[in-house]
């Protein structure tokens, strides 16, 4: 029986990409833990080694370099989806990023050794990783020709059709940088649309 809410949420993301053994889902009961983090927590800084994969059930969580002292995001993370600074995760290398809470959030995360303790009792979990991992893939290859296709003004309509939530409760500050423009060029931009 599945009690929290954090956990059901990540049931049914499995369930809706791919059929799960009862077997299989008490394994992830198993290694998954839950918290509770408040807004503009670190859960990674850049030059620390990433030790969990994270199931964001609640809240919004931003990926981001600092680049010469310039803030870089490069990921903002919509409820009900996984996150972690992947090749750290995998290679146990230096992260080049940091993840922060934007809002206080509720994470499910699964550590590394875990992580492989699932892997070798399951088949399913593999198979599971790699469609995350290839639909995130697709996200960052749709997201580099995008920038390369659309406009600013574009790129902004797109990620408000898509994200409403996010384009609700992220600042304009980390949207702006999310998508490759000044501030000041998107508060232009918002100026120009009526939602």
């Amino acid at each position: 029986m599945i009690k929290n809410t954090p956990m059901k949420n990540l049931h049914h993301y499995i369930q809706s990409r791919c059929n799960i053994s009862q077997t299989d889902s008490s394994l992830v009961e198993t290694y998954f833990t839950s918290e509770n983090v408040p807004a503009n927590t670190l859960l990674l800084e850049a030059g620390k080694t990433e030790r969990y994969v994270y199931f964001l059930s609640e809240g919004i969580v931003k990926g981001y370099q600092n680049v010469d002292g310039k803030i870089v995001v490069q990921h903002l993370v919509a409820e009900h989806d996984f996150f972690t600074s992947l090749e750290s995760f995998m290679s146990e290398t230096p992260a080049p990023d940091y993840y922060e809470t934007i809002t206080d959030c509720k994470l499910l995360k699964i550590s590394k050794p875990d992580f492989e303790l699932i892997q070798a009792q399951s088949t399913f979990w593999s198979d599971f990783i790699k469609t995350v991992t290839n639909a995130h893939l697709n996200c960052k290859i749709e997201r580099v020709k995008d920038f390369q296709v659309l406009t600013a003004k574009e790129r902004y309509l797109k990620f408000i059709t898509q994200q409403p939530n996010l384009a609700l409760n992220v600042s304009v500050d980390n949207i702006a940088s999310f998508l490759g423009m000044e501030p000041q060029s998107l508060s232009r931009i918002r100026k120009q649309i009526t939602i």
